[in-house]
């Protein structure tokens, strides 16, 4: 497969170290790339929900690959979120071409980008951290019945089904807590004179338009892959969102027979 070149590639909500972590289809996805800069926008590592047992080859595959990308010149930002948060107590800490920051901004063809995970705007975040803990909880439970769900759907020849995008594209409380958070980014990064703002953390992939009376700003979310599969990529003219397609990629086996093969030689999958 040929890859293709990018100036910019901006990923969120991996959750590595969970059941919903769609890690092949990932990998798929960074080794058709070659970005001279990829930002990991928060959740990338899912400390809330991490259990020693629970640690697949193809989680670490996916380490393995964006050492293989540093070490071949690309820069890698890694931007902490809730899930992640443990690390903002490093923040600032730079490795080689790896640094970890709360957020990033850019300056792209004379205009300004703002980068940062959202869940600052998240209420239940500032005041009742429990809450969100016991909710990611069950986030995890709905997974697991989703993976069981689909297995069946499957093989009855329906295709793959997200109960928890279904649910929350459904409920009324959920939405309206989507559009407040747009919201939110839409008017402060007008106010701070941006003229791009760039989230995750809701996983809802999105580029949107935003105008008021003190300016306009294009919001974009990169989304996730534990539902969505999505990613934003910016080629050094225009943004673009990125959406995983099975068929796009015709040899998709031929990284879970690397992955069985590096379980016994433990080599590093290099494209």
């Amino acid at each position: 497969m040929t890859k293709r070149n990018l100036d910019i590639v901006v990923l969120s909500d991996i959750h590595l170290g969970t059941v919903g972590c769609n890690a092949i289809e990932l990998l798929q996805y960074l080794n058709s790339i070659n970005p001279k800069m990829i930002v990991l926008n928060g959740d990338f590592v899912d400390v809330w929900n991490f259990r020693k047992y629970y640690w697949p080859e193809s989680h670490m595959m996916i380490l393995r690959t964006l050492l293989t990308m540093m070490t071949n010149g690309t820069d890698i930002y890694y931007l902490t979120g809730n899930h992640d948060e443990v690390l903002r107590k490093v923040s600032s800490l730079q490795l080689g071409p790896l640094l970890i920051k709360d957020k990033l901004i850019l300056e792209l063809n004379g205009e300004k980008v703002w980068i940062f995970h959202g869940d600052i705007f998240d209420i239940t975040m500032k005041h009742s951290k429990w809450i969100a803990k016991l909710g990611g909880k069950g986030y995890e439970l709905l997974i697991l019945l989703n993976l069981a769900i689909n297995t069946i759907s499957n093989k009855l020849g329906y295709g793959k089904i997200s109960l928890s995008k279904k649910i929350k594209d459904s409920v009324k409380k959920a939405v309206k807590f989507i559009e407040d958070f747009e919201m939110t980014a839409f008017e402060l990064a007008i106010d701070q004179g941006y003229d791009y703002v760039i989230c995750g953390h809701i996983h809802q992939p999105k580029i949107r338009g935003y105008e008021n009376e003190k300016g306009s700003v294009i919001y974009m979310n990169s989304g996730d892959w534990v539902e969505n599969l999505t990613a934003l990529e910016f080629d050094g003219h225009e943004w673009d969102m990125y959406r995983y397609r099975e068929e796009d990629f015709v040899a998709g086996d031929r990284i879970e027979k690397l992955i069985n093969r590096n379980k016994v030689n433990n080599e590093v999958y290099v494209q």
